[in-house]
């Protein structure tokens, strides 16, 4: 399946942004001591684009398309642990404010390629 002139997950942008995002997001909360929390905001990090790949692998449209949701849903469940982090000074209030926006970006990115695939299959 080609999406958008692509034969593989790592040439999508919103792959590469996903992966960027969970890598940074390792980083921020290196030194964060409350593991629970560490582990479950990094768990949703790796989600989106762990979720883009498998969905992509499944070469078919309405598989993929299922896979954007659960990664789309990932998105918001890390950016609602980010603003838990930034209240509780988990990390710093403004270093998290600012890690908001991209998966708020990236959340964006999958529904528009969610609507490409609907719009094809009407």
């Amino acid at each position: 399946m080609a999406v958008h002139g692509t034969d593989a997950p790592e040439k999508l942008e919103v792959w590469k942004r996903g992966c960027r995002l969970a890598v940074d997001l390792y980083k921020a909360f290196e030194q964060c001591s409350d593991y629970g929390f560490k582990d479950q905001i990094t768990r949703s990090g790796l989600s989106v684009p762990s979720n883009v790949a498998e969905g992509f692998e499944r070469d078919s449209p309405r598989e993929f398309c299922r896979f954007l949701k659960i990664a789309k849903g990932s998105c918001g469940e890390l950016r609602t642990q980010l603003y838990i982090a930034a209240e509780t000074g988990v990390l710093k209030r403004d270093t998290t404010l600012s890690m908001i926006r991209e998966p708020a970006e990236i959340s964006r990115m999958l529904r528009g390629i969610m609507r490409y695939y609907e719009a094809a299959e009407s």
